[in-house]
C-alpha cells in the first residue's frame, strides 16, 4: 500500500511535470518562439522576488554586500521539489539588473535515489562579472553548479562567508527550505530564460 505521504508526492510529482510542460509552451504561443517576446514583469512574481531578497538580505548581510556590486540577479522566490524514488523541481523567477526586472526565468531538475516527499526553498543567484551574466542570458540550459567559480551556499554556511576575500564570479543563497525531503543541492538545475521585458 502506498503510504499517504508517497500519495502526495507522486501527485504533486505529475503536477510538477505539467507545470514545466505548461510553462514552455506558454513562452512558445506568447512569443512565437523561445525568449523573442518583450513584455513586462508579472506583478505579483516582481513583487515576491523582492520580497524574498529583502528577506535574505535582512538574514545575510554578506549578500547585500554582494548584491551591490553584482551585475545581475536572478531570483526564484518559490520552488517547489516533489520525488517519490525519483524527483522533480520546477519554480519560476526574475533577472534583476541594476534594480530593474530585465527577464523571467524558469528553473528545473531533476533526481535519482531513494527520496519521498515535498519540499519547497527559493534561490537567488548572484552575477559579479559580465561573462556570467551573459552566459545566464543567452544560454538555453545554463546549468547550476557548472562554472568552476560558483560558491552554493544556504542560511548556515552563508554566515561564513567572506565577502571581501571571496573571488567566485557566482554565489548562489538557498532560503526558506520546508518540508520532508533530506538534502538539497542545486547542482544538476537548469536554468531557462522564457522572456526577455521592455525596459520601464
Amino acid at each position: 500500500m502506498i503510504q499517504p505521504v508517497h500519495k502526495l508526492a507522486i501527485l504533486s510529482l505529475f503536477t510538477l511535470l505539467a507545470a514545466c510542460g505548461a510553462t514552455q509552451q506558454t513562452s512558445m504561443i506568447d512569443s512565437g518562439g523561445p525568449s523573442q517576446t518583450v513584455a513586462q514583469a508579472d506583478p505579483t512574481l516582481d513583487a515576491d522576488c523582492k520580497a524574498a531578497l529583502a528577506s535574505l538580505y535582512a538574514n545575510t548581510p554578506h549578500a547585500q554586500d554582494l548584491g551591490k556590486e553584482a551585475k545581475g540577479i536572478l531570483v526564484f522566490p518559490q520552488v517547489i521539489r516533489a520525488g517519490f524514488i525519483g524527483g522533480v523541481a520546477h519554480g519560476a523567477g526574475i533577472l534583476y539588473e541594476n534594480g530593474k526586472a530585465t527577464g523571467s526565468y524558469a528553473t528545473t531538475s531533476g533526481t535519482f535515489g531513494m527520496q519521498a516527499g515535498i519540499q519547497t526553498y527559493g534561490y537567488a543567484m548572484f552575477f559579479m562579472t559580465d561573462k556570467e551574466l551573459n552566459d545566464v542570458k543567452t544560454n538555453p540550459g545554463f546549468s547550476v553548479g557548472v562554472a568552476p567559480t560558483i560558491v552554493i551556499a544556504d542560511q548556515g554556511t552563508a554566515r561564513n562567508l567572506n565577502t571581501t576575500t571571496l573571488q567566485s564570479e557566482i554565489y548562489a543563497f538557498i532560503f526558506n527550505q520546508k518540508g520532508l525531503m533530506a538534502g538539497l543541492g542545486l547542482e544538476g538545475s537548469k536554468i531557462t530564460k522564457i522572456r526577455d521585458f521592455s525596459p520601464s
